[in-house]
């Protein structure tokens, strides 16, 4: 069975976005999925705009993951043996396109074939969206209160496994009665969505949706920790990323001590660190708005015996791109995206350059340094 998943946080963004996915199958139906409070799921399935079944499952334990696996996944089991041959899912919000593929995956097998992960949004609330300190229960967004995400978060995420972004006006506009295409917010939202995700096709209400655009392993590949992609073009309109690399292992105090400062102004910061004081641990760095966050991911290939460019054993993308003769995969790769007056592309670089070790550091026992991040990973 052939699937179209869609994400939001906007219920009329959903809706519109479904209405339009649905179209041009001459054999498809919609699914409308929501999470409500007491492990209630409630579940519509639509054909033609016209209603086919309405219902409520309560589930023993009602979180977006046992939504998926014991409702959603149920639903496209069934609705395939009743022979349809296309559903579009109108996943819960909160619930990540990552997600839901996963388990269909995992449930169905081959029989599933995601056409394209789709994230619906209205651009002018995107940047606002990112800097919201709220989780998503507390935006009401959810009704897990131990979801602790962002709205921003779910957004960068979604935005980076999605191939598609469609883009239309939201709740928010329709309650003030307001045309937001011809705004500027919906414009620098636009621009937004670019530098967060150039891979993926931004279609307009009135622009051309291109259906079985979906590439897992493409998707896999962006969405892996401490992997970074930025566009072509590093500049659209108010927006930018600046992208920099540094050979040489961080100091762990001095990075500390500048990471407040490459974070500030930044919408999206992400990318892969080597801090010697954990010299053998892979760290991935992302940050979304007011939150910023280390994760250890590893041992760097380099550190894994027998891997090399060179020999062609290296399985990472990235790893193979950035390889270094001395170094392997060891090194610090850094993405920051911003408004142009929030971020200073010559302040990031001299910032990072700063933290890497001199000469005389780099003769030194690494294990004499602190780790006040404690994120050495003797694995």
């Amino acid at each position: 069975m052939h699937l179209t998943v869609v994400s939001s946080l906007d219920s009329r963004c959903r809706e519109a976005a479904a209405g339009r996915l649905d179209q041009g199958h001459p054999d498809s139906v919609t699914v409308f999925h929501d999470l409500l409070d007491g492990s209630v799921v409630l579940r519509r399935i639509l054909r033609g705009g016209r209603l086919l079944e309405k219902a409520e499952t309560v589930l023993e334990h009602g979180c977006l993951s046992c939504t998926v696996r014991l409702d959603v996944v149920p639903t496209v089991e069934r609705l395939a043996g009743l022979g349809y041959a296309h559903a579009v899912l109108a996943l819960p919000p909160g619930v990540s396109v990552e997600m839901a593929v996963a388990e269909l995956k995992r449930g169905l097998g081959q029989a599933a074939v995601i056409d394209n992960a789709v994230l619906a949004i209205d651009p002018a609330d995107l940047e606002d969206h990112i800097w919201d300190k709220h989780t998503l229960y507390e935006s009401g967004f959810t009704a897990m209160p131990d979801d602790d995400r962002t709205s921003g978060e779910f957004l960068v995420g979604e935005l980076a496994h999605a191939d598609t972004v469609l883009a239309h006006p939201g709740l928010g506009a329709a309650l003030a009665g307001q045309d937001r295409e011809q705004g500027e917010p919906w414009r620098q939202g636009t621009e937004l969505l670019a530098q967060l995700a150039p891979h993926a096709a931004v279609v307009g209400p009135s622009g051309r949706f291109r259906p079985g655009c979906y590439d897992g392993s493409e998707a896999a590949a962006r969405t892996r920790r401490g992997s970074v992609r930025v566009p072509l073009d590093s500049d659209s309109g108010c927006f930018l990323t600046v992208l920099h690399k540094v050979e040489r292992p961080l100091h762990p105090g001095r990075f500390r001590a500048a990471l407040p400062q490459l974070a500030a102004g930044s919408h999206w910061m992400r990318g892969r660190l080597w801090i010697a004081s954990a010299a053998r641990t892979r760290i991935a760095v992302q940050g979304v708005g007011p939150r910023v966050w280390l994760e250890s991911t590893g041992h760097w290939q380099a550190d894994q015996g027998g891997q090399s460019a060179g020999n062609g054993t290296v399985s990472d993308v990235d790893a193979a791109l950035d390889w270094h003769p001395r170094f392997g995969d060891r090194g610090t790769v850094l993405a920051v995206t911003g408004r142009g007056e929030d971020v200073d592309p010559a302040e990031i670089r001299e910032l990072l350059d700063g933290c890497a070790l001199s000469d005389e550091e780099m003769q030194r026992d690494f294990r004499e340094l602190d780790d006040p991040f404690e994120l050495d990973a003797t694995l």
